[in-house]
């Protein structure tokens, strides 16, 4: 048996994920060694992960050439392409997701982040991703927009197993939780197995400090210059505390004796952004029983290397998470204003990564 600090990790109660995806992961058995070396029993992907895959990658020709052959245009080669990805990928981590009941050897899809604001666009193509993976340890990404909340109660309510993303703020965190509870209301009222239905929510941590941190240099006083690089953290530890809350609701409690499981808090965004950090903080840091750590393989490469694994770093933090908000008010940081900021941004950015693979794709169809 390993001690790598990863497998401490695993030990602590964390599942790895990896936050990246490619054909050329999966055919090299790069995935494979993964989760056998380094602890790996998920992975994440976004529009930007794929436009990049696509960009480097040649393992994709045959493919672009057959789908131009076919007629394709780009959004449907662009489908094609990307849930035969996941697909493949959710067959290599098959075997994690039997050993776990469920819970791990997930692999993440993402619906079109032009959709964001669109809840009925947002079910139907959730819909049309579950059933052309159609795989059971399939998760369907839904970002925590306030159209996205009701789409998670509907997609949830259908059946299928969510990964909700761009989660920045403890409010919003709150109403995911309970549209993923109502949605499991309504799964049961259809009849569905709710022991079957998984979900994660995605609360993004190293773009809280980038923005928060921005805003303190500006300020610049001493007081606020000692609060940088700490709001992510203790955003962090907050949501987890929030989440032990929030199923532990007389609803929560009798969903999950009726089978259902809790959703997992799921760590995004955990590449270190300033240099002067430790490139390990977003993970040594946020350890805690049942949450998820999704990490781009930099840093997933730093922490098998040289994380220092100590427990719980989580749930004996709460009363310091709280005083960083309180600090951070006084010195003038408006943190609702932060993080209405930082979700329009990252709809945005997944919307030119969006753009991004289309032109791709394009250029691949019509040179094919």
């Amino acid at each position: 048996m390993s001690n790598s600090p990863t497998a401490q990790l695993s030990a602590a109660g964390v599942s790895i994920w990896l936050d990246d995806l490619s054909r050329e992961r999966i055919t090299s058995g790069n995935l494979q060694a993964l989760i056998a070396e380094k602890n790996v029993v998920g992975v994440t992907t976004n529009p930007t992960i794929f436009a990049g895959a696509l960009t480097n990658g040649e393992s994709y020709a045959a493919q672009v050439k057959q789908l131009a052959s076919a007629g394709a245009d780009a959004e449907a080669a662009v489908f094609e392409i990307t849930t035969d990805d996941v697909a493949d990928a959710c067959d290599i981590f098959r075997g994690v997701f039997d050993a776990t009941n469920g819970v791990d050897g997930r692999v993440s899809i993402e619906v079109s982040p032009t959709l964001a604001h669109d809840a009925p666009g947002t079910v139907d193509e959730a819909k049309r991703l579950w059933a052309k993976v159609n795989k059971p340890n399939a998760l369907i990404k839904i970002p925590a927009t306030l159209a996205g909340l009701e789409a998670i109660t509907d997609v949830i309510g259908a059946g299928i197993s969510v990964n909700v993303t761009l989660i920045f703020s403890l409010e919003r965190y709150e109403a995911v939780i309970k549209a993923y509870l109502a949605g499991l209301e309504k799964a049961k009222a259809n009849g569905h197995d709710l022991s079957k239905i998984h979900s994660v929510a995605s609360f993004f941590v190293s773009r809280v400090d980038t923005e928060v941190d921005n805003r303190l240099n500006s300020i610049g006083t001493p007081e606020a210059l000692a609060l940088k690089s700490k709001a992510g953290l203790a955003n962090a530890r907050l949501a987890y505390e929030l989440y032990e809350a929030q199923f532990n609701t007389p609803q929560a409690v009798s969903l999950l004796a009726d089978g259902a499981n809790a959703q997992r808090p799921l760590w995004a965004s955990t590449g270190v952004k300033d240099p002067a950090l430790p490139d390990t903080l977003y993970v040594t840091e946020l350890v805690a029983a049942g949450i998820v750590n999704t990490m781009p393989e930099k840093t997933l490469d730093a922490t098998y290397d040289h994380g220092v694994v100590t427990g719980d770093t989580i749930t004996p933090n709460y009363a310091d998470a709280k005083a960083v908000f309180a600090a951070l008010a006084t010195v003038g940081i408006d943190f609702e204003d932060v993080t209405n900021v930082l979700e329009s941004e990252g709809v945005s950015k997944f919307i030119i990564s969006w753009g991004e693979l289309l032109e791709t794709v394009n250029t691949a169809l019509a040179g094919a």
